[in-house]
């Protein structure tokens, strides 16, 4: 799969070297040096340490720590696997990287795309490299520079995707707390919250206005609330490409995970009706359930079912490829299949499939007798939406699509916007309690004020008891330096200031929730395209600045973001052969099955184009050559582009998937090819 999951999750993004350093680099002698470490020494705790030249930055338990010359190695537990920082002179950006990667070992990977990045943190001449590996070394290489006090900082990335995902949460430790000595994060702790006055709103509808504007998003479903007062409730942008239809505040987006925040509410609700407690065994509550082994299943609290702390890893290709009639209870299965990879409470692993299973027991011990799905919806609908006045929001995907709704948008091969078909977005639907709901921006704003309001509805009638609501927001796990992961719910709090949220993805429909209970200020942005995310995920920083006079940073930031995702898919372009190279496909069987996922039906169309049919969706593929020999099939469909498979060699027609712990390998069934007059999918 591509890196860009991981340029996101990093906002950027690991061998001992045997190399010495450059002598013309930054040598040991004029730096303030930390403390070397023996490399085979793991950290019995997260150690705050510093870089050759004394930038501050923390080092996660379980890691090796060593220094050589400028460089600071920070190793995974597992080996192989490290972040190198690196301290050196140079005069420019790009030498300051040649240096590094002199100071830790020969680089082997060819360069795929550079790109400038904003000044942030203390930082300036920030600029990100990606290098193109192949995917049958499972890895990701990626590197990065900063400068400050008239010396480069630059970082490598060289790490095995499975660690990369497992550990996300410890990398992004290391690169939230790497400052510039000296340096002192902005912070707004103390401050009391700007009134959101006429002008203050309009700067942050401008900011949504200009991110529609340079990512090509065609709508966005905009809420603000402050002291209990919706101040801003609309629409921006049009709800389908093509189309004059307005977006506004009844308009309905898949809000995707934000979803999970709702099911812990329905959790909360029973705790607080005395049903069960966080830590009633989820066994005693549906007998059914299994989480890997016997000893794991019974380890099972129902906090942990949603706290992303399980070392659960993710397994979405099941969930995407082969949706198909799944139901509740084939989710429940699946996750008895699916056995931890780390201790609980100690990583950040995020699971989709244990959030279903939250929501699933729930709804079972609301509605015993109902299957699984149907149990879920109904709790959801009397307990969560009804109360809270949340009208329009649904589970129902035909009557979500019946009413006034934003289509999902992607963009295809060639840079452009484009409509997803709905087809893709099914799969949430059988694990729909970790990401299912259809919503708007009024019924989400109604949500956030019960939150902001710990609990009590408009009229002054207790919804829910406090200590019950708030249990969701405390830290079971942290995630980098500064934010942690309750129960369906962040906390972050990088400024100085509390701002509980949770983000949503979906093919095309990316969304966020966010308050301040400190300050009674919440916000909503549902989106209906890629790459929303960005305009979501700056709007947080962008609503501290308005609020608290922060530095004008938020603006800068997505203009730059946009760009990297642009040039990223200008890159893409470039390395593919579209259609695909007709010597590959030539060879491919007419269908290749794999257990776990399902079929690929091989569809040649005219024009030399081939497409996938997974049977629940399909997309056109493009070819690419890697630095390795193989050859890469990559789905090119809008929003489903990004699929990779590795065309087997020898006489065994075979394809394989990756996600980044996981493998799939298609083999081939004996039948040909078939051909088709249909469109092209993409």
């Amino acid at each position: 799969m591509k890196t860009q999951a991981l340029l996101l999750l990093l906002g950027l993004t690991p061998v001992i070297a045997t190399a010495a350093y450059p002598s013309d680099g930054l040598s040991a002698d004029s730096a303030v040096v930390a403390d070397e470490k023996a490399p085979n020494d793991p950290l019995a705790a997260d150690t705050p340490t510093t870089t050759v030249n004394g930038n501050p930055f923390t080092a996660p338990a379980g890691w090796r720590l060593s220094v050589l010359g400028p460089a600071t190695f920070v190793e995974a537990p597992e080996g192989g696997s490290r972040i190198v920082l690196v301290d050196i002179d140079a005069d420019d950006a790009d030498s300051a990287v040649a240096k590094a990667w002199a100071a830790y070992q020969e680089l082997t990977w060819p360069l795929k795309i550079a790109s400038d990045e904003t000044d942030a943190n203390g930082w300036s001449r920030q600029r990100s490299y990606e290098y193109l590996t192949s995917p049958n070394e499972k890895r990701s290489v990626l590197a990065g520079t900063r400068f400050a006090d008239g010396v480069w900082t630059v970082w490598i990335y060289d790490m095995a995707n499975e660690v990369g995902e497992k550990r996300g949460a410890q990398v992004v430790l290391v690169f939230d707390s790497l400052l510039p000595k000296g340096y002192v994060r902005e912070s707004f702790a103390g401050k009391k919250a700007n009134r959101l006055d006429e002008a203050r709103l309009a700067e942050l509808v401008e900011f949504v206005e200009k991110g529609l504007e340079i990512t090509g998003v065609p709508g966005v479903g905009l809420g603000i609330i402050q002291d209990g007062k919706v101040v801003y409730a609309g629409g921006l942008g049009v709800r389908e490409i093509g189309h004059p239809e307005k977006v506004d505040a009844d308009t309905g987006f898949i809000v995707a995970s934000n979803t999970k925040a709702m099911t812990t509410l329905l959790l909360a609700k029973l705790v607080d009706q005395g049903k069960f407690t966080w830590e009633t065994p989820a066994t005693d509550l549906l007998s059914s359930f299994r989480l890997g082994d016997d000893a794991t299943t019974s380890s099972v609290l129902v906090e942990h079912l949603i706290c992303a702390c399980t070392g659960l890893p993710r397994k979405d290709m099941e969930l995407i490829l082969e949706f198909g009639d799944m139901t509740a209870e084939d989710a429940m299965e699946q996750l008895g299949q699916t056995q931890p990879t780390s201790d609980f409470g100690d990583l950040f692993q995020y699971s989709n499939a244990m959030a279903a299973a939250a929501g699933y027991i729930g709804g079972h011990v609301v509605h015993p007798d109902l299957e699984l799905g149907a149990a879920y919806d109904q709790a959801m609908q009397t307990l969560v939406f009804d109360p809270l006045g949340m009208k329009h929001t649904t589970f129902d995907y035909e009557r979500a699509l019946a009413a006034k709704h934003a289509s999902a948008h992607g963009v295809d091969v060639d840079g452009q916007t484009r409509i997803i078909p709905m087809d893709v977005n099914y799969a949430v639907v059988y694990v729909r309690p970790a990401g299912g709901a259809w919503s708007t921006v009024n019924d989400m704003l109604a949500y956030v004020a019960m939150e902001l309001a710990e609990g009590l509805l408009p009229s002054g009638e207790r919804y829910i008891g406090r200590e019950a609501l708030l249990e969701r927001r405390h830290a079971k796990v942290p995630i980098g330096e500064s934010a942690s992961y309750g129960m369906g719910l962040m906390v972050d709090e990088t400024y100085g200031v509390p701002v509980v949220h949770h983000g949503g993805d979906v093919f095309g429909h990316h969304s966020d929730m966010m308050w301040l209970p400190e300050h009674g200020v919440g916000a909503v942005v549902l989106t209906s395209g890629d790459p929303g995310w960005l305009i979501r995920n700056n709007f947080q920083r962008k609503l501290l600045e308005v609020l608290f006079d922060g530095k004008p940073e938020a603006e800068a930031a997505l203009a730059s973001q946009s760009r990297q995702f642009f040039d990223q898919k200008a890159k893409e372009r470039e390395l593919y052969e579209v259609p695909a190279d007709g010597a590959v496909t030539g060879g491919l069987a007419a269908e290749y099955r794999n257990a776990a996922l399902g079929s690929i039906s091989v569809n040649r169309q005219e024009g030399g184009v081939t497409a996938f049919d997974f049977g629940e969706w399909r997309s056109e593929v493009a070819s690419m050559s890697n630095p390795d020999g193989t050859t890469t099939l990559v789905t090119i469909g809008p929003g489903v582009d990004g699929f990779e498979f590795v065309v087997g060699g020898g006489p065994k027609k075979t394809l394989i998937l990756r996600d980044a712990q996981h493998e799939y390998l298609f083999e081939a069934l004996a039948k040909e090819p078939s051909a088709t007059k249909e469109p092209d999918p993409g």
